[in-house]
Parts: structure tokens; sequence; C-alpha cells
């Protein structure tokens, strides 16, 4: 897997992934404070091992006991398994848009090369992609993909996971290859 597209997953969904032990008290405190406010399941604050459990075992249902399964199976996951394999697994299991489960699939048909081969501005094309990869395709949705991705690498920069220099480089080639596909579609 590219160096590349683990700082992009992290820094995007879970900058605390190596420091916590599969749940981050700290964000679903917060959370959950922020959907007691609203009156509604908007926010999970779900780490990669959460979303690891949900994925291989649990629905999409938005509910308490939803959450406290992905808990106690978060932390089996942490119990049984290293950081890096958990990492390997989610990876491998996300989704990445219709019919494209894990990176493997998703360099292959965004951009025609091996997870490994992924430049930074791919990478985070990919990550910006999780939250929701229909709705956020580099093919049919660049306009929407872009600020998510500029978002990505605005992270990996905050988070010292990538060189400022080739942050600079991942921002123009994300423009490069998003705004000009923007551009095309309207």
């Amino acid at each position: 897997m590219a160096p590349e597209l683990i700082a992009c997953v992290l820094a995007s969904e879970d900058a605390r992934f190596l420091l916590h032990d599969g749940v981050d008290l700290h964000q679903l405190r917060a959370a959950l404070a922020r959907d007691l406010r609203a009156h509604r399941w908007a926010r999970g604050a779900s780490t990669l091992t959460q979303q690891l459990a949900k994925n291989l075992w649990l629905t999409e249902e938005k509910s308490l006991s939803r959450k406290l399964s992905e808990l106690v199976l978060a932390e089996r996951l942490e119990d049984n398994l290293s950081k890096e394999r958990i990492l390997e697994l989610y990876l491998n299991e996300a989704e990445w848009g219709e019919g494209l489960f894990g990176a493997g699939a998703a360099s292959h048909a965004y951009f025609r090369v091996a997870p490994r081969e992924l430049s930074l501005a791919q990478a985070a094309m990919l990550a910006a992609m999780l939250p929701a990869p229909r709705r956020l395709s580099p093919r049919s949705h660049p306009r929407a993909l872009l600020p998510r991705a500029r978002h990505v690498l605005d992270r990996v920069a905050e988070e010292h996971l990538a060189s400022p220099t080739a942050v600079a480089h991942a921002r123009e080639e994300l423009e490069r290859a998003l705004a000009g596909a923007s551009e095309n579609q309207g």
C-alpha cells in the first residue's frame, strides 16, 4: 500500500488511529453531545477500527444498539490484531464506489495504477471518497470531490504526514485532475 494512501486515510478518517485502542473517547463524547443537541444520530465519530467492524459485521443502521455493537467489536479487533493489520483490512474492505471494494480495485479503476504507485493527489482523492464513495467519485462527481480532496490535503499538511513540497505538488495535480474534469462535467 502506498504510504501516501495511508497518510491521506489517517489524516481524513482517524488521525489518532495509532493513539487510541479502537475507540476515540474524546471524539465519541463530542459526537454524542452534538447528536443529543440535534436530537438525531448525525455524526458517529467512528475510528477506523469501528468502521472496519461495521463494514465486516454490521449494517448501516444509525442506532444506539448498532453503535454499541460497533464499540464492542472494535475493542475485540484491537485486542486480537495489530494496528497495521487493522489498517490493511480496512483499506481492503472499504467501498470506493459502485462495486469497488478495496484500495487495489479503486486505484486500478480510477487511476490505472497499483495502490503502491498512487501519487499523493490520487491518494487524497481516494481518501476523500470514503465518507460517501458513490456521491464523491472522480469520474461522475469531480465537482463534489474537489473540496473534500483539498480538505484531505489540508489535514495531511496539518498532521505533518507529508512534506510541504509534496503537499504543494499534490495540490497542483489535484487541481489539474479535478478542476478540469469539473469543467468538462458542467
